[in-house]
């Protein structure tokens, strides 16, 4: 194992057992305090659960509509002239939506063309360079009751059509 295998290995045991030596040395009561912030981080998973539930709802309700296969169908002439593998719209559309589900859909890519094939490098490439941002407004952002969140959800889907983009640009040109 070498250097960095140690490090990684190693850093977050020491980081731990550096904030309890310091918590002690300073007089704080590390346990209490550990049981009190678990106490609260149960207290908000619980919030979160019908914002979770909610998502999960929309997403499944999206996929067997059928709507994600008419969009597909929909961008696969302009798709065909950009060289741009029509299976990895379901991805650019879900990915926004839930880790999961995007997590699913690019296994699946993977499985399908093999590891080493472009789509699925485009494709891990595409789930490394985007987030969920919608399943981040939904659930956190309701959470913790905050209801103007216009501007987040552009921001964040914005960052996601960079990341669409950049994908597909840095991927075709490395692997294309």
């Amino acid at each position: 194992m070498g250097i960095i295998g140690l490090i990684s290995l190693w850093l977050i045991p020491i980081l731990i057992g550096y904030i309890l030596i310091y918590g002690t040395l300073k007089k704080i009561p590390t346990y209490e305090t550990f049981v009190e912030g678990g106490k609260e981080g149960i207290t908000i998973a619980f919030s979160i659960i019908p914002y979770l539930v909610g998502m999960l709802v929309a997403i499944s309700i999206f996929r067997a509509s059928g709507a994600l296969e008419f969009l597909m169908n929909l961008m696969k002439p302009a798709l065909t002239i950009l060289n741009i593998p029509a299976e990895i719209v379901p991805l650019a559309f879900i990915r926004p939506i839930s880790g999961t589900a995007a997590l699913g859909i690019t296994s699946d890519i993977i499985a399908t063309y093999g590891p080493d094939s472009f789509i699925a490098t485009l494709a891990a490439t595409m789930q490394g360079s985007t987030d969920t941002t919608l399943y981040i407004l939904t659930v956190y952002f309701g959470a913790v009751g905050i209801k103007k969140m216009g501007d987040a959800l552009k921001v964040g889907l914005l960052a996601d059509l960079v990341g669409i983009i950049a994908s597909i640009i840095v991927v075709t040109l490395m692997f294309g």
